[in-house]
């Protein structure tokens, strides 16, 4: 999909009622490798392809992951139902799996986690319930799925619904979704400047369905009631929403998906070390905003990551950069990963 130097490893997760099930673990390597890394989780109707993001990091010396989550993506197999789970610590495995093959396999002592809307939302989640085992050393959370973006009137009986719904039909579409406008402030072929796969990220999204709505409903309960996330934590969102159902040119200067005052209102919640960072003119993908906008969004990452892991910048971003970059001298490519399955590129 990236080529060089992107790999993909696979991981097995067993079987569900829908078959085999595996996650997948994109690995751009860093050229002057510092011992640290970071693992970037998506969001829903999403998967890896911000190579820009991956630039950014490895400029710097981070060896930088990306994992596809289950039914998500490179992820998503046959006869699944694409980006559905029941419970938001469906996605732990994969997410302890990830963080053995960054730590255990490929040596590295610091890791970061960085999360988008939905992922942003699982990372908040896995943190605090690994918070005693020393899994990561910071969080980023872009833009997180903290909240329907809809009034308490609307969210009540639409938790309620969802909560019955989830148990008794977790497969049953509800009626509502996504809308296309966000989908057209991104892509190249619509209003956006970037290029990726609408099969796994269609312009207006897969199906809401019970079980997955009862899954985020359950997973935002449990984080409003406060999390103890033991490690810094970056929260970046946009000043402001957008909440058109069509087109406006407001969207591409907006989160058009979510409702970003729920982000901060909830961003204490998260633990006692919280680092609240707004941009004016933020898409709900702060990375996928415009030039000038992304810059500042990764000088402040860069800013943050300094000042709370120790990680100073070696080389300077390129925030703008989308494309590939040459592949790694053999002599640094892996030959298998530990349980004797062969990374290949991506």
């Amino acid at each position: 999909m990236l080529g060089p130097p992107y790999e993909r490893q696979t991981i097995d997760l067993g079987a569900d009622d829908e078959g085999p099930v595996v996650a997948t673990l994109v690995r751009r390597r860093a050229e002057r490798p510092t011992g640290r890394a970071v693992l970037y989780v998506h969001g829903f109707v999403d998967y890896f392809f911000q190579t820009h993001l991956a630039d950014f990091f490895a400029e710097r010396g981070w060896d930088f992951y990306a994992l596809d989550l289950r039914k998500y993506g490179r992820s998503l197999l046959p006869g699944q139902t694409p980006n559905f789970c029941r419970d938001i610590s469906d996605y732990f495995p994969e997410l302890d799996a990830a963080a053995e093959i960054i730590r255990k396999d490929d040596g590295h002592d610091t890791l970061l986690a960085m999360g988008h809307s939905t992922g942003g939302l699982i990372i908040s989640l896995w943190a605090d319930a690994r918070r005693d085992a020393g899994t990561v050393d910071g969080l980023v959370l872009n833009s997180p799925f903290f909240d329907l973006n809809a009034p308490w009137a609307v969210r009540r009986p639409i938790a309620a619904a969802a909560s019955r719904l989830g148990r008794r039909a977790p497969h049953r579409i509800l009626p509502f979704g996504l809308g296309t406008v966000y989908g057209q402030s991104l892509h190249a072929d619509h209003r956006g400047e970037w290029t990726y796969d609408l099969a796994w990220k269609p312009l207006a999204g897969f199906p809401v369905r019970a079980g997955w709505l009862n899954a985020i409903r359950t997973g935002q309960r449990r984080l409003r009631a406060g999390l103890d996330i033991q490690v810094p934590v970056l929260l970046a969102c946009s000043t402001r929403s957008f909440r058109g159902t069509k087109w406006h040119d407001n969207a591409s200067l907006a989160d058009a998906v979510l409702d970003v005052e729920h982000m901060v209102r909830y961003a204490p919640r998260l633990g006692r070390h919280v680092t609240l960072a707004r941009f004016d003119g933020g898409l709900h993908d702060l990375t996928l905003s415009g030039p000038a906008v992304r810059r500042k969004v990764f000088d402040e990452v860069g800013r943050w990551a300094e000042a709370f892991l120790a990680a100073g910048p070696t080389a300077p971003a390129n925030p703008a950069s989308t494309t590939d970059e040459p592949g790694l001298p053999e002599s640094r490519r892996p030959t298998a990963d530990r349980a004797g399955a062969t990374t290949v590129s991506d």
